[in-house]
């Protein structure tokens, strides 16, 4: 049994026409898993099913074996932008999730302050969103997703809106942080050499409604070379990827 397993979930918004169908999703402690398909394949409406937002005509949501379909505050979701508000400082964006569990502003100040060097952004406590590179905002956005629920993380496209450059030192950072804190995630992506990159296993999400057609086991151990993206290896994945996705 995994942390989190989505069994046979089948969604519509209209109570019709079906969005999702039938979808089975396992993840594992620590694991990273990443959901791979085109656009409008249903990849966000299946994360708002897992996050509680939606809940399905059919199926289940486990978390550690407890049914938390349609309950929100159970499972953190990062959306694709940081959405980080820009009148409140670093430290009071990132701390926010544990004030609305009911810690004092101090407190829930000190405990994110804990997380600051780990995830690369110490001294940057006392600063706003706006004076932050696009990637130091990712990565409190991923801290503060963090002390919401650090058993499950949804990631939304966490780094589509980076530059090329940054993404990469973003790929490098979120693996070694990954290694760190173990925080079991699926994330989306439409890029398949990011998925081949981070993730442990990759699910493709097809048609019209969404059904998980394959998956993929990526055997390349972590921490991942730094030139893996480079190999045949890689390159085997990605043509198999890309083989299945146009079938």
């Amino acid at each position: 049994m995994g942390v989190l397993e989505v069994k046979n979930v089948t969604f519509s918004y209209d109570g019709v026409t079906e969005t999702i169908k039938n979808v089975n999703i396992t993840l594992h402690t620590g694991e990273i898993v990443c959901l791979l398909g085109v656009s409008g394949g249903g990849k966000t409406t299946l994360f708002n099913v897992i996050a509680g937002l939606n809940k399905p005509q059919q199926g289940q949501v486990l978390l550690n074996g407890e049914d938390v379909t349609g309950r929100t505050g159970k499972i953190s979701y990062m959306l694709q932008k940081d959405m980080l508000l820009p009148y409140r400082t670093v430290e009071d964006n990132v701390a926010l999730p544990l004030i609305i569990k009911g810690e004092k502003k101090a407190e829930a100040r000190k405990i994110a302050g804990q997380h600051f060097a780990e995830f690369g952004i110490e001294g940057t406590q006392k600063k706003y969103p706006a004076q932050l590179s696009g990637g130091m905002r990712q990565r409190a956005a991923l801290l503060r997703t963090y002390l919401f629920s650090a058993q499950v993380a949804l990631l939304d496209e966490p780094f589509s809106a980076l530059d090329t450059i940054t993404k990469g030192e973003m790929h490098r950072w979120y693996l070694n942080v990954m290694e760190n804190i173990k925080l079991s995630t699926i994330f989306i992506t439409h890029d398949v050499d990011e998925a081949i990159l981070l993730s442990d296993r990759i699910y493709l999400l097809k048609g019209k409604p969404g059904t998980i057609t394959d998956e993929i086991v990526i055997s390349e151990p972590k921490p991942r070379r730094q030139s893996f993206n480079l190999t045949d290896e890689f390159l085997q994945y990605k043509r198999e990827i890309i083989s299945r996705i146009q079938k």
